[in-house]
Parts: structure tokens; sequence; C-alpha cells
């Protein structure tokens, strides 16, 4: 048996919470090192999960006992620790977008392109056994050739609104999950055009942003992809996918804790709650990802997984639908 990976967690807030009882429930993982720059929230991950809690990022990255990191830090800081991982040989788990900046992200794609230690992505939803088992199957022809996709994702409620100006918009922080689930049936988009919606949130125009959108993609091959966003939910977190093509449909529903209905004199086939909350929805998504991860570092080739060329292909279709929202215009794309 290969000895647990011991990982430096860049990043204690709420995703790195995520990491942190990722990391702790694995047969396969240690967190070695919990890093905030405010130490408090590091100091709380190593009591809760193991390790040592320090500050300073480059010293985490720098450290003689860690094999591997995840960097869950606000997204400013993402290329400047890739940089450093990068420096140190060290294989990355970086948490979405690389950068708000595509400029700041190619300035170091020559050399993540490089590296002999991996670079992945966090885009989690890759990884949703749901999800994974409808591309699978869509690949294995059982629809035929895919002609369209629809992806549904509302979240419950908004974000904080200190949070929105920092975000990079509903395109680069939310939509940008299912930009890169798109891809990852059709990689090759070559259009985007992106309507911005202001519905029912009275200050978002004040951030210059949206709280829904609706993203119509068209792939090399002709394939449609329908993207419908939403800030908010009234039934809980709504994800949801389908699958069309000449042989067939398929499709993933909402998740629920149990699939027990009830029809009564008063309602017919009712069910529980939608979960409310994305780590509820996606946990598992989250352990096969830690766990996808892990195999890449041992040099093991995990199809699917999503590399540094998947998380800058998907900023520069959240810039496209940015541009197309904001102009009114269909806009080309170019991925290479």
């Amino acid at each position: 048996m290969s000895q647990p990976l011991r990982f430096a967690l860049i990043g204690t807030g709420r995703i790195g919470q995520v990491h942190a009882a990722s990391i702790h429930r694995s047969g396969d993982a240690v967190l070695q090192v919990a890093c905030d720059a405010l130490i408090a929230g590091a100091e709380r991950t190593a009591a809760a999960f193991g390790g040592r809690a320090i500050s300073d990022p480059l010293a985490a990255i720098r450290a003689d006992d860690v094999d591997a990191v995840i960097i869950a830090s606000p997204t400013p800081t993402h290329v400047d620790l890739l940089e450093a991982c990068l420096d140190a040989g060290l294989p990355a788990l970086c948490e979405k977008p690389i950068d708000l900046d595509l400029a700041r992200v190619d300035a170091i794609r020559s050399r993540a392109r490089q590296a002999k230690a991996p670079v992945v992505l966090g885009f989690n939803r890759r990884f949703d056994p749901h999800f994974a088992e409808l591309r699978r199957r869509v690949q294995a022809g059982e629809i035929g050739r895919l002609e369209h996709l629809a992806i549904t994702s509302r979240d419950p409620e908004p974000p904080p609104a200190d949070y929105v100006p920092l975000s990079g918009g509903i395109f680069r922080d939310m939509a940008i999950h299912d930009l890169d689930m798109a891809r990852s049936f059709v990689p090759d988009i070559v259009s985007v055009t992106a309507v911005g919606l202001r519905q029912f949130d009275t200050g978002i125009a004040g951030h210059d942003d949206f709280d829904a959108a609706v993203t119509t993609l068209v792939g090399s091959g002709g394939e449609s992809i329908v993207i419908t966003n939403s800030r908010h939910s009234a039934y809980g977190y709504d994800q949801r996918l389908e699958a069309f093509g000449p042989d067939g449909l398929l499709e993933v529903g909402n998740v629920t804790p149990t699939i027990v209905r009830s029809s009564t004199g008063a309602s017919s086939s009712t069910g529980e709650p939608y979960r409310r909350f994305f780590l509820e929805r996606y946990r598992e998504a989250y352990e096969r990802e830690l766990a996808a991860f892990i195999a890449t570092v041992r040099g093991e080739t995990v199809a699917g997984s999503p590399g540094f060329e998947d998380g800058r292909a998907a900023l520069v279709l959240a810039d496209a639908c940015e541009v197309s929202a904001r102009e009114g215009r269909t806009v080309s794309v170019d991925l290479s």
C-alpha cells in the first residue's frame, strides 16, 4: 500500500473546509499543513483535521514534508501560488478560476504545459457520479451523436453582497462550472451567445453584474448547449443535465436525501426537498475529485480530469459570455 499523500491546504475559508474534510475522510491523504493569512482560520482547521497551522503560503509550499498542494485561497492569489508550486515541482489542485484576467493565466501557460508535476483545476462537477455516468453513456453512443445539451444551475440564494464586487461576475464565478461541464461533452466550442439578466436582486445593477443568465454555446460539429443560471431558487439547489441525440435522451435530475414519494388527498407524488447547500449536493464529487488528483499524482491516467488548459478554456468562454451579454452579439471563440 502507498503511503498517504501529505497535503498543504492554502486557504481555510468555506471551500478550504470542504477540501480539509475530504482529506480527513480519505485513507490516501493526510492534512500536513493548514495555511491561511488569517492564522486563526488555519488553527481551527488544523485542530479539526490535523496538521500544523501557518500563515505563510510560500513556507507551506516549500515545506519538506509536503507532497501536494490544494490552493483554495482567494482568486487573486492563484497565479502566484501556482507559480510557486511549479518552482517547487509540487502537484497542485487549484480552485477555479485560475485568475479573472486571462493575460495573467497566459503568462504561466507555457510553464504549466511543460511541468512534470500535474496541475489540476477544481471543476468538481466532472466527478459527480450522476453527471459522470451520463457523460459515459453519451460517449458510449447510447443516444447517437450528441446534438443538444441542456445544463440548469440555480443557487438557493445569492452570495453575500460584499462578495459580488470581488467575484468577477456571474459568468466567471458561477457559470464557469457549467462552461467547463459543457466542454467535458463538447471540447471545441466555437461561438457564445449570452444574455445577462437582472430579475430579482435590486442591488445587482450597482455592482454592474447580473442575477441570472441564459447562454447558448455552439460546438464545431454543430452541437448546441444551453446553460440556464440563476442566483436564487426557492426549492433548493437546482442542478440538472439533459443530453439529446437522434437515438434518445439522457437526463440527470435533482438529488434528494431519499427517493421516497408521497401521494395523499392534499398532494400527489411529493418528495423531500432538494439539497440547499452545494456541499450536500456535491460532497461525493469533492471526494472523487480528491481521489482522482491523488491517482494523477501517483502517475495514473484519470480520464476527464480537468487540467490547466481546461481552466484556461473555461475562462475564455466566461470572458466571451461577458462580452456577448454586454454587447448583445454572438462572440466567436478560439480555445487553442
